[in-house]
Order: C-alpha cells, then sequence, then structure tokens
C-alpha cells in the first residue's frame, strides 16, 4: 500500500511529554504506520496510508488540545514566528497579572517570616489570599486545562500536568484550611495560597522565557527566509514592469541592475557582472557572471547589469530548497533522542509515584499533614521533562543552522551525529579533489600519423561522449577550429572506453583494457607520471596516437586532505584512472590511499568492504556514477556543483563545492555532539539532584526545600538548556574560509 507523508507545525506543546502524548495517540490511528513529533521544532513527521487522511490526524492533535498549522515553503515558519509571538504576548500578559496578585500575598510569607506587621485579622487576610491566588489560578488556568485533559483523554500525563496536581494540592488543602480558620480550628501558617500563587506565577515567568529562546533557535530559517526577494523586474510586451516575486514565471526575461537583488534561479542572456553569492553559498569573494552562467535567486548583484532567464521560481529555487532541507533536518531526530524520548515518556507517572511514596513515608515517620503535603508539592513541582525534551532538538537546529550559514546543508539530525564517527573518508576524484575540467596537454602521433589526425578521429569518437575527458579532447579541436564529423556507430564501454566507426573505418578510443598498447607502455608510463591520464587511439586495429589529458586539483584540495589527516581520519582516493596516473595526482595531494581502476558500478562495492572492516565510511563526490556509493556510505558527501541524482542521494551538501567544508561538517558534527551531551547532563543532573532533595532526604542534616524554590528551579532549567544550545553561534570553523 502506497504511504503518504505528512509533516505538520504544532502550535501549544508546553514539554516534552506534550510530543510523546501527540506521538502516541497518532501512532495508535489506524493507517499510521509511524509517527514522530519533535518538540523542540514543534513538528510532526507521519507516514501513513489512505486509510487515515490528513484531516483525521489534524483532528487528533485537536482532541489533545493542541492546533496544527500547514503552509507553504517559505512562508511555514513565518506562521509558526507569529504564533510564538502571540503566544510570548499572551504568557507575559498573563505572568503581570500573576506577578501583581502574588506581590500582597509574598509580603504575608515574609511577615509571618520577619515579624512584619500585618493590618487584618486572620479572617480578612485569609480572604484576601483566597481572592489573590484565585485570580493566579484563573491566569494559569491553562495548565490546569492541559494537565487534566491529556490525563483523561490519552490515560498519560505531561508537564501541565504536574504543574497542575502541585499547585492543585497547595489550593485547594488551603481552601480547607481557610474554612477551618473562620471556623477557629486552624491558623494562618498552615495556609499554601502564597506557594500556590507564586509557583503559577514563576513557572509562567519561565515558559515566556523558553517561547522566547525557543524561537531564536530557529534564527538560521528565518535569516535565509529573509534573503528573499520581493519584486522582479521583468520585460514583457517590451517593456520593464516590477512584479511581485510571487508572479515570476519560468521563461521570463529579468533586469537586474547594480546592488539589485536576483529574485529568482536563472541564466545569463545579456550582459555581465559580478554576484555577491555568501548568502546562500558562504563565499566570501563576489562570483564573475557572463552570458551563459547560472545565477541564484536572493544572491546579490555588484557591478555590472544584466538579463536573464528565469529557470527556477517558488519552490523551485535553490533558495527554497536549502530552506527545505534545513527544515527537515531540524525536524528530524537524531538517535541519541531516543533516549531522552524513552525517559519523557514515563517520566511524570514516576514523578508523581515518587511524590506520593514521599507523602506516605514523612507521615508514617510522624510529621504533620501540612510538612508532609509540602513535600509532595516540591517533588511535584521540581520535576522538568522540557529539559530533557529541549537538549537535543535545540542543539540540532542551531547546528543544521551553522551548517547552512556555511554552506553545508546537512540532511538528517542522524547524519549530524553520525558524522563525527567516521573512520575513513573516500574522496571521488574527477571534479571532486580536481576541478573536473580535464585540458589536453599531449597529443603524441605514432606509426607515421600525424597530430591533427590523432585528435581528428579522437574528436570523431568522443563527439556524442558525456566523458569529462571528452570535453577535453573536443575543446581542443574547437580551439583549432576543427570540424568534426559525426560517427556512424557509437557504443561507449564503461570504465574502457568508447567504440565508433566512420566512413568505413573502426575507432576505438580508450585505455589498456580496451586496446593491447604494450608497445607504447614506456611512453604511456612517462605520462601517468606525470599525473595525466593517457587516452589510446587506434584505427582499424592500428594505433595511430596518444593523447595525454591533465585534471587541475582544486585550489584547497590539498589543505583539506591535511586537516582531515590532523583528525586522524583515513583518506582513500577512488578512481578510473590506471594505478600509476592515481598516484602521482594522491602524491600531490599527500593521500596514501589509492582505488584505481575501479569501474563506475563497482565504487559502491569498494564502499561495502570498507565497512565490513566495521569503519565508518564516508563519501565525497560528484557525479551520476558516485551516486550508488554516496548512497551506500554511512555518510554521503555530495559536491553542490554536481549532479542533481549526486546532491538528492548525499546526506550532506557542500554547496559552494569547497572541500575545506568537509572538514567544517565534521567539525560542526562533533561540536553540535558535544553541546547535547552537556544539555543531556544537565538535565539529567538536575533531576537526579533535584528530586531527592525536593523528597526531604536532607531534611536530617537541617535543609528543607522551599516549594517556591523548586518552582523557580523548574521555571529556568529549560531555558538553562535553550541558552547553553544557542551559545553555539559563536562557534567558528577549523578553517577560515
Amino acid at each position: 500500500m502506497m504511504q503518504i507523508s505528512t509533516k505538520l507545525k504544532i502550535a501549544g506543546m508546553h514539554c516534552a511529554s506534550c510530543a510523546a502524548t501527540i506521538e502516541n495517540a497518532l501512532k495508535k490511528l489506524k493507517g499510521v504506520k509511524s509517527a514522530s513529533v519533535n518538540f523542540g521544532t514543534e513538528t510532526a513527521s507521519i507516514e501513513h496510508s489512505h486509510e487515515v487522511s490528513k484531516e483525521k490526524i489534524k483532528e487528533e492533535i485537536g482532541k489533545l488540545g493542541y492546533r496544527t498549522l500547514e503552509s507553504e515553503i517559505l512562508k511555514i515558519d513565518h506562521t509558526l514566528e507569529h504564533e510564538h509571538h502571540l503566544e510570548q504576548e499572551k504568557l507575559l500578559k498573563k505572568f503581570k497579572i500573576a506577578f501583581i496578585l502574588s506581590l500582597p500575598l509574598l509580603y504575608t510569607m515574609f511577615a509571618f517570616i520577619f515579624n512584619l506587621p500585618l493590618f487584618f485579622n486572620d479572617k480578612t487576610i485569609a480572604s484576601i489570599q483566597f481572592i489573590l491566588a484565585t485570580g493566579v489560578v484563573i491566569a494559569g488556568s491553562n495548565f490546569y486545562y492541559h494537565g487534566f485533559n491529556t490525563v483523561i483523554k490519552t490515560k498519560t500525563a505531561n508537564m501541565d500536568t504536574l504543574v497542575a496536581l502541585g499547585t492543585g494540592a497547595a489550593y485547594i488543602y488551603s481552601i480547607a484550611i481557610m474554612i477551618l480558620i473562620f471556623l477557629e480550628k486552624a491558623t494562618m501558617e498552615q495556609l499554601y495560597f502564597e506557594v500556590t500563587a507564586l509557583l503559577i506565577t514563576f513557572i509562567l515567568l519561565g515558559n515566556y522565557f523558553e517561547e522566547r529562546t525557543k524561537g531564536k533557535a530557529g534564527e538560521a530559517i528565518k535569516k535565509l527566509l529573509g534573503l528573499q526577494a520581493k519584486t522582479a523586474t521583468v520585460l514583457r510586451n517590451k517593456k520593464e514592469i516590477k512584479i511581485p516575486i510571487e508572479e515570476v514565471k519560468v521563461g521570463d526575461i529579468i533586469i537586474v541592475k547594480p546592488g539589485g537583488k536576483i529574485p529568482v534561479d536563472g541564466k545569463i542572456i545579456e550582459g555581465y557582472s559580478s554576484v555577491d553569492e555568501s548568502m546562500v553559498t558562504g563565499e566570501s569573494m563576489p562570483v564573475e557572471k557572463k552570458v551563459g552562467d547560472i545565477v541564484i535567486g536572493a544572491t546579490i548583484n555588484k557591478t555590472g547589469s544584466f538579463k536573464f532567464k528565469a529557470t527556477k521560481v517558488g519552490r523551485e529555487t535553490a533558495l527554497a530548497q536549502i530552506v527545505k532541507l534545513v527544515q527537515e533536518a531540524q525536524s528530524s531526530k537524531a538517535p541519541i533522542q531516543r533516549l531522552a524520548d524513552k525517559i519523557s515518556s514515563i517520566f511524570v507517572p514516576t514523578v508523581v509515584i515518587i511524590g506520593i511514596i514521599a507523602f506516605f513515608i514523612w507521615l508514617a515517620l510522624g510529621m504533620p499533614f501540612s510538612f508532609a503535603l509540602k513535600i509532595f508539592i516540591t517533588v511535584i513541582i521540581i520535576a522538568c521533562p522540557c529539559a530533557l525534551g529541549l537538549a537535543t532538538p535545540t542543539a540540532v537546529m542551531m547546528g543544521t543552522g551553522l551548517a547552512a550559514k556555511y554552506g553545508i546543508i546537512i540532511k538528517k539530525a542522524e547524519t549530524l551525529e553520525k558524522a563525527r564517527k567516521l573512520d575513513i573518508i573516500v574522496f571521488d576524484k574527477t571534479g571532486t579533489l580536481t576541478k573536473g575540467k580535464p585540458e589536453v596537454t599531449d597529443i603524441i602521433a605514432l606509426n607515421n600519423s600525424k597530430e591533427k589526425e590523432v585528435l581528428f578521429y579522437a574528436s570523431i569518437a568522443e563527439k556524442r561522449s558525456e566523458h569529462s575527458l571528452a570535453e577535453a579532447i573536443l575543446s581542443k579541436a574547437r580551439k583549432i577550429k576543427m570540424k568534426i564529423p559525426e560517427a556512424k556507430h557509437f557504443k561507449a564501454v564503461p570504465g574502457k572506453g568508447i567504440k565508433a566507426s566512420y566512413k568505413g573505418k573502426n575507432i576505438l578510443l580508450g585505455n589498456r583494457k580496451l586496446i593491447n598498447a604494450k608497445k607504447y607502455e614506456k611512453q604511456i608510463q612517462e605520462l601517468e607520471n606525470q599525473g595525466k591520464t593517457t587516452v589510446i587511439i587506434s584505427v582499424n586495429g592500428k594505433i595511430i596516437g596518444l593523447i595525454a589529458i591533465a585534471d587541475k586539483l582544486k585550489e584547497n584540495s590539498i589543505e583539506a586532505i591535511q586537516k582531515l589527516k590532523e583528525m586522524n581520519k583515513k583518506i582513500i582516493m577512488i578512481t578510473g584512472d590506471n594505478k600509476r596516473t592515481a598516484n602521482a595526482i594522491a602524491k600531490q595531494l599527500g593521500i596514501d590511499d589509492i582505488l584505481a581502476e575501479v569501474l563506475p558500478e563497482d565504487k559502491e562495492k569498494e564502499i561495502k568492504k570498507l565497512q565490513k572492516q566495521k569503519k565508518v565510511v564516508a563519501m565525497v563526490g560528484d557525479g551520476i556514477n558516485d551516486a550508488p556509493a554516496l548512497a551506500q556510505a554511512d555518510v554521503g558527501i555530495a559536491i553542490g556543483a554536481g549532479t542533481d541524482v549526486a546532491i538528492e542521494t548525499g546526506d550532506i551538501i557542500l554547496v559552494k563545492n569547497d572541500l575545506r567544508d568537509v572538514v567544517t561538517a565534521i567539525d560542526l558534527s562533533i561540536y553540535t555532539l558535544n553541546k547535547i551531551k552537556q544539555n543531556l547532563f544537565w538535565a539529567f543532573f538536575y533531576n537526579s539532584a533535584g528530586i531527592p532533595i525536593a523528597a526531604g532526604i536532607l531534611y536530617p542534616f537541617g535543609f528543607l526545600l522551599n516549594p517556591i524554590i523548586a518552582g523557580m528551579a523548574m521555571a529556568f532549567s529549560s531555558v538553562s538548556v535553550v541558552s547553553n544550545a544557542l551559545l553555539m553561534k559563536n562557534y567558528k570553523p577549523k578553517i577560515k574560509i
């Protein structure tokens, strides 16, 4: 049965338990194969059949008290940003009300501690406290609605349930004591109205700060979205008109003036300029652009004016694709998050059980009911699954956002975690370590033939080939304005060469696997020792010449390899070239291990062989023939200037075609995982230490935690975890680019 993938934004989640509640409810729906809800990014990813509709899924989420949001790519985060803003305003308003109402209660609390004057009798003060505390309870009514609604509908509890239980118990107990005060059977010291009010006040303030800091974690997406031009100057009916970017169509001729922002992707048809592509690719230097060159939407024209034809608009543009990939990465879950999710799912009921056990233990030890209740409230309030739930996704959001800033697109959180474990990095040679634009360096005529004749037959054979070596030979022929006729028959032999015929002559062009050239082995070896790929040409069974082709190394290849070796990564170069040529190029790069004479279809097998050695392997490549190897590798790294197939298959995309970004991607993986571990450590440490202290373990030594202090600690624990993740914005790459 065909599976449908649905992604939704969810508003109204207050903790990791909320995410677990939604996830579990969705998994129970008939037709849902899998569901993953990410609290940090407020997203749900559901795989389901036609048996269950999107509307049914949204309805189920709505029943739990949460809202679903939907909008198009490049607008979805604006929608969520608006929701965040509204939620922040709502929480701030509620906090202000609660704070104002709590101040008099705070005074009465200190009055009893420090013997400050009270201006009314006990009954009047109890009544005033009841009215003020009730106002605060109303301001925090969402805690009670969400907390108990979740229990009733899903038989599970969340963070709101803990808040509702703790503050509700204190509030109801205080009402009972207030009645006893009116009957003159209790005293003011037994009231907990101020505990109820101050707990709700601090938790509202904590939620407000959490909402603010959570919004900041997605700033990378907002910055990308902000890059898009709002209008475009289009040539229609020979007139220049300015239209909204949404109205631009494929094929439109667009005019860009100096300093203007390029609205969509396209190809220059007139003019010349330099373009600042740093906002999309991370490349600091402007790129020269001429007729026939590709321009990317959202980049900035620097000097000249030019016209270009729109080739990609809307969600098809490079910017839209980058945003989409970053969004998907931020919405995915890293494997390390499963631990936090598992704990969060059983966290709330466990805390309630601990609170109840602590309550009865202190009663059994002869302590008054009010003391045992205070312990129960403190245990319930100090526990915080939010910190656990936010520890991983906030760091993943920052890590993938930072990567995008430097022109590195990491498709999944799993990749971000896996990249730090890499043992071996396999680099394809042509187009990856080298520029992929080989040039003919030598033409050697043999058996009484002439150089022009060698080039002529080689060009005929290569005319219909798409190999990079073919382009080098044809480019050489075009330079001397040689007319190249069509071959009558043409057949490419993968990994070997080409068979063709012209005017009854059979042409073979390729390597030793296709043509036996032992007689000229010494000459071939001399060329190969110089790092040149040598092509042998024969006509009607007679070798007429050799053509040597060299591909220049990319400027930053050597530096990238050196840095990776410093990180203790084993580097391997894989190529279809013979060993001698491969060795010569590897020597220039400082690579000790090579896999030479590997046919395109065998690259994947070589990756498998390395993986069988229990090694974590990355493959870096750019071409169609690299796609299977990229898919097989534990981490596939595709060069952004490569083919769409390679980019689609890769787990990491290097947008600006700079191999030093492989170093940055691995370093970012290590950095992000360190942050996740720090966050999880503090979240676990906070709860491991906080709950026993709240249960009164230190009371025999003269210390008892006040519920109000517990509330403050709970409120700000998740804020501290998010703030730690936000510090990642100070990250600097190992290599300055």
